[in-house]
């Protein structure tokens, strides 16, 4: 695919805030944003030029979708792998159902990031109480018995201290296709935003640390306070899972940092990230430009950063405190638009920069 001329359209599969923030990027860059969506009155379609409103398995609103823009991409990974490759029969999306069907599935990611070389979590497959218990028996406890598919932000997940409680989390989380996964005593978790353009070129973020309230991001800290070696590895890492995935586009990937300096893959996303919207701030070339770039074929940014920086995201009723964040200097505020506060609801964030030698304050 040739180089999108600006006044082209990009197809955006999802309507929340990373929708928004890329229609930000792309209509910087002169393009226009058409957003597919279920939800009327959607983060995305309040700032873009057009929006079609519908299931993502409806193919004649599919069908029309695609006639009116020039390349698709999606905002996040829960998409349905059918409604892309029916897309794809008819269209440029980027990226593909390969990265996605693995993005989908906790075995099949894990199962890609030791294909790669890396190391995952302890984990084994599970489809029964029987199978649970054995799992956890075989890896130990404390685990974490995961949903395979459908999980974020702490959702379908269940901990599990003693054999006592197999049975309630199996019922809890309802059974079916999961992994256990053992209990990692990390020292931080980190993650790293690698964007990768057709021909296989790729920028990398400065590795980030990723601090959780709830079982959802709740502050990230840009440069994650490891040593140089270290950042290498994990941004090496990423680089081999975004060219074995064949993605064009962004994939971020989160990792465990052990107490003895291992690196543990945890998860991935082929998209922009809530851990990189620090680069909104602080680089010469945010996430969601860098996004924009591989989609519409043009050359990748620099990801360079030109501050440190801390990024707080404001959960349920947070985002009221609007007027404070204002009034303090040097805070980056970010709302997006949704209409009702509830708890554990993303509703916006905010970043504040520091001078690149000095540490941020958390």
């Amino acid at each position: 695919m040739k180089a999108l001329a600006p006044g082209s359209t990009i197809g955006i599969l999802g309507g929340g805030q990373l929708g928004r923030m890329l229609s930000y990027a792309a209509a910087r860059l002169g393009y226009r944003c058409h957003i597919f969506c279920p939800e009327q009155d959607c983060p995305a379609a309040q700032v873009s030029a057009a929006a079609t409103v519908a299931d993502y398995d409806d193919r004649t609103a599919l069908s029309a979708f695609a006639e009116q823009v020039d390349v698709v991409t999606l905002e996040f990974e829960n998409i349905p792998v059918e409604t892309v490759r029916f897309l794809a029969e008819k269209i440029t999306i980027r990226p593909g159902a390969k990265v996605l069907e693995v993005a989908q599935d906790r075995l099949f990611e894990k199962q890609t990031v030791q294909h790669i070389g890396a190391k995952p979590a302890p984990f084994e497959p599970v489809g029964s109480l029987i199978e649970l218990e054995q799992a956890m028996q075989n890896i130990g406890l404390p685990a974490i018995l995961k949903t395979r598919r459908l999980g974020y932000d702490g959702k379908g997940q269940a901990m599990l201290q003693t054999m006592d409680e197999a049975a309630s989390a199996w019922d809890r989380i309802g059974g079916g296709d999961c992994i256990l996964e053992g209990l990692v005593d990390f020292a931080l978790e980190i993650s790293v935003i690698v964007a990768r353009d057709s021909a296989g070129a790729t920028a990398c973020y400065v590795p980030v640390e990723n601090r959780h309230r709830d079982g959802i991001l709740d502050r990230t800290i840009a440069p994650a306070d490891i040593a140089a070696e270290t950042a290498e590895q994990a941004t090496a890492i990423a680089v081999r899972l975004a060219s074995d995935l064949d993605v064009v586009g962004l994939l971020a990937v989160e990792m465990f940092v052990t107490r003895d300096g291992q690196i543990l893959v945890n998860e991935i996303a082929p998209r922009v990230h809530n851990s990189g919207h620090w680069t909104m701030e602080a680089c010469l070339t945010n996430q969601f430009e860098q996004q924009i770039r591989a989609v519409a074929g043009l050359p990748l940014g620099s990801p360079d950063r030109h501050a440190n920086a801390v990024m707080k995201n404001l959960i349920g009723d947070e985002a009221d405190k609007w007027q404070e964040i204002l009034s303090q200097p040097g805070s980056a505020l970010h709302l997006y638009g949704k209409s009702e506060a509830r708890p554990g609801r993303k509703m916006g964030h905010v970043t504040r920069l520091w001078p690149l030698n000095q540490k941020p304050e958390i």
